[in-house]
């Protein structure tokens, strides 16, 4: 078994695999640039073996024909081999992907771990069946048929997983945990950057006894996720990521007609009335802008806020940037942690240098910190004066840059927010509650929070975008039902 963040091993059909070539890479910390772990690169012949493994798995085994009892069981015993290695989750995930270590705690551990729980209990306690009223239907001669129907819900098949580099635990717990308590087996492909919250997932599937081919873990890069989302094995492809590379997977699964799960971009928007604590505000801007160093699709990247306090407001954003220390994210005192890569630190500035170019005032950070030598971090980066239409306002950029936008009146700002392609989440803060909840149902977004209300965070509420932020839901039942086939077995009644 693997162990030391070392693998040399890939899990396939409730096995350690050595790949084909032995090829391995190095997992980087992106604030130390130095290695903490490798991984096995998997190619095409562990894919070809991985999606054989789980489409007998799913075709011949027990997996799916289980009751919601005996498959809550097990996943039980998965989530609990998950919980035993909590603090090993928090120290993978600060080291491979580089957030502080309060905030690892809380999204792979205090948030992911309840997930697992939820849906190794809903395993059991969803409904597989249900009746609909029945139905008296004209039959010919005049004569009446009492017609009874029962709707069912199948599990799809077999599901590819493909997981972000930004929360990978969190992902990874929930995409398997669901696709597995629908009854459906799965092959996980993690993001090259952050394999080793996968290999965690690979050995606690073991240890809990999962039935060989029901859970796979697959490593590589663009040619083992096009393997995933063409290969007529699998019947739904659930991705997280940009909404380019989610459309290319909507085209690459076209063909086959696989069913597809998207959980992509967001370009964000907090509503700030003229009403607003304006130090709530700026409290919740400064934990938006530091938490994953504003690499997570549904952080506020768009402040909206209303002329007559915006000039306050932004001293006041800038000012308590100050306060934030950037650093190696495993030492006591860091706040904010680095970017994954060198690329995507390089994407930043690129578009940092559009909104100067473009006109927008820059008035914090826009550079990398000077004593920081190693490490791929950039200073939390905020512009004022930007209009809604511009590159920085419209695009995605997935970095710490904060976007102040003015606005005179409510409708302006329902406006602004619905200027977007983008529908994943979004906020408002005011003391008005009651306009605050008719704004946020005229918001078009998956998620709105008001004055800080947490959203897409707990195991039952459904979490997905409007737009171009995706397609399905995850969280919630709504989330098991992404994973089912819903049949419907009609009987003459009476």
């Amino acid at each position: 078994m693997p162990s030391n963040w070392q693998h040399s091993q890939l899990f396939i059909d409730g096995a350690w695999r050595r790949t084909a070539r032995e090829r391995a890479e190095q997992v980087i910390n992106p604030a130390t640039e130095e290695s903490v772990g490798s991984a096995p690169v998997g190619e095409e012949p562990e894919v070809g073996l991985a999606l054989s493994a789980a489409r007998r798995a799913f075709d011949e085994g027990p997996w799916p024909r289980l009751s919601g009892a005996d498959r809550s069981l097990l996943l039980g015993r998965f989530h609990d081999a998950l919980a035993a290695r909590a603090e090993e989750i928090v120290a993978v995930s600060v080291a491979e992907s580089g957030p502080t270590r309060p905030v690892a705690r809380f999204m792979h551990v205090n948030t992911a771990l309840p997930v697992a729980r939820y849906y190794a209990d809903l395993a059991a306690s969803a409904p597989t069946t249900e009746s609909l009223p029945h139905s008296v239907l004209p039959a010919p001669g005049g004569a009446s048929l009492l017609a009874g129907q029962v709707k069912a819900y199948d599990p799809v098949g077999v599901v590819s997983a493909i997981t972000p580099f930004n929360v990978p635990f969190f992902m990874n717990v929930v995409k398997v945990f669901p696709a597995l308590a629908a009854g459906n087996t799965v092959v996980l492909k993690p993001s090259p950057f952050t394999p080793l919250s996968a290999f965690l997932l690979a050995e606690a599937a073991a240890e809990a006894g999962l039935p060989p081919g029901v859970f796979n873990l697959v490593t590589g890069g663009t040619e083992v996720g096009t393997a995933l989302t063409t290969d007529p094995r699998v019947d739904l492809v659930t991705f997280t990521g940009s909404d380019a590379v989610g459309a290319k997977i909507m085209a690459q699964a076209a063909p086959t007609l696989k069913r597809v799960t998207l959980e992509l971009g967001g370009k964000s928007a907090l509503i700030v009335r003229e009403d607003a604590d304006l130090a709530t505000a700026i409290g919740s801007a400064v934990g938006g802008i530091s938490t994953f160093s504003g690499q997570a699709c549904a952080l506020a990247t768009r402040h909206l806020v209303h002329n007559s306090v915006r000039e306050q407001y932004v001293a006041g954003f800038t000012e308590a940037l100050k306060r934030l220390t950037l650093g190696d994210p495993a030492e006591d005192g860091v706040t904010m942690g680095p970017l994954i890569h060198e690329a995507q630190r390089q994407r930043v500035e690129k578009y940092v240098q559009a909104g100067i170019d473009g006109g927008a005032d820059l008035v914090a950070g826009g550079r990398r910190p000077g004593h920081l030598a190693r490490g791929y971090f950039y200073e939390p980066t905020v512009f004022d004066n930007v209009d809604n239409g511009s590159v920085i306002a419209q695009e995605e950029i997935f970095g710490p840059v904060i976007c102040v936008i003015g606005f005179d009146s409510d409708e302006e700002a329902v406006r602004l927010a619905n200027d977007s392609a983008y529908g994943l989440g979004g906020g408002i803060l005011t003391r008005d509650t009651g306009r605050a909840f008719e704004l946020a149902r005229r918001v078009r977004t998956g998620q709105f929070s008001i004055n800080g209300g947490v959203g897409g965070l707990t195991p039952v509420a459904p979490f997905g975008g409007y737009g171009r932020s995706g397609i399905g839901r995850e969280l919630g039942i709504e989330g098991l039902r992404e994973y089912q086939e819903t049949k419907v077995i009609s009987f003459k009644a009476g």
